[in-house]
């Protein structure tokens, strides 16, 4: 369980990183447009409110999740996700904000309580606690760097990158599969410069195909918050080359990105 204690420390602790940023928000600032289109700072907090709160709901009863899942879709269609977010932003800031401390503070709650090996359903493949862990520390950061853009505020990156990092090499071949591509049957080596100036390595050292660059570049890639054409992340071999161009971490669909020189 020490794994997923730390992954619940890291996520606390990238919660409280944004929450900090948005707590001295006049409501007028709530209502700023954040680089996703046609979402304010309120759409991002409010994605991030609901999907904890879903997320504790598949760690401490799988079978209604599934039931809201379906009914989700039901009534909302593909778009349930973006509608949940247009629902939360319509409220006061500071109702949104007690919304979210208290479902993060649930969802930690209801992660350390799972099992070891069980598996909790999901939007995408069911998956294990710690990776749930990891899932939403990456939403988190992802999401709360749309909202450092908004207000101009420059993060300084830590070493809870290396689990968004870890997630953006583990979602490889769903980066492939996910535009219909077959991904490649080699392991890519991978070697990212971490914030304090140690490398952080996946695959072996050998590979033909590698991958190399700052870490906090690499998130921002595979969160899609910057395009390739910005960031200093390089690839060695054709297939670590297509790579780049559709990583993606998250589920769902792949969305338009950033566009080159949008934060220059």
């Amino acid at each position: 369980m020490a794994v997923l204690d730390d992954l619940l420390e890291d996520l606390a602790a990238e919660s409280a990183v944004l929450d900090a940023l948005v707590t001295p928000l006049d409501p007028d600032a709530w209502r700023a447009q954040t680089p996703a289109p046609g979402w304010t700072i309120g759409h991002q907090i409010a994605h991030l409110a609901w999907t904890d709160r879903v997320a504790g709901l598949a760690a401490r009863d799988p079978a209604e999740f599934n039931a809201m899942l379906t009914r989700a879709l039901q009534e909302g269609g593909a778009g349930f996700v973006d509608q949940e977010a247009e629902r939360g932003a319509r409220l006061a800031p500071a109702e949104l904000l007690a919304a979210w401390r208290a479902d993060r503070h649930e969802l930690v709650t209801a992660l350390a309580a799972v099992p070891p090996g069980q598996k909790l359903p999901w939007f995408g493949p069911p998956m294990g606690a710690a990776t749930m862990a990891t899932a939403r520390l990456m939403e988190t950061w992802a999401h709360g760097q749309d909202v450092a853009d908004a207000l101009d505020v420059k993060r300084e990156p830590t070493a809870r990158l290396r689990n968004v990092a870890h997630l953006g090499v583990r979602t490889r071949d769903f980066a492939f599969i996910q535009r219909g591509l077959q991904p490649p049957t080699a392991e890519f080596r991978i070697e990212l410069t971490a914030p304090d100036g140690s490398v952080w390595t996946w695959g072996p050292q050998d590979a033909a195909e590698r991958v190399t660059g700052p870490a906090l570049d690499f998130c921002l890639l595979v969160a899609q918050r910057r395009h390739r054409g910005d960031l200093a992340v390089r690839a060695d071999g054709a297939a670590a080359d297509a790579w780049l161009d559709i990583a993606q971490v998250f589920a769902g669909p792949s969305g338009p990105g950033r566009s080159k020189g949008q934060f220059a």
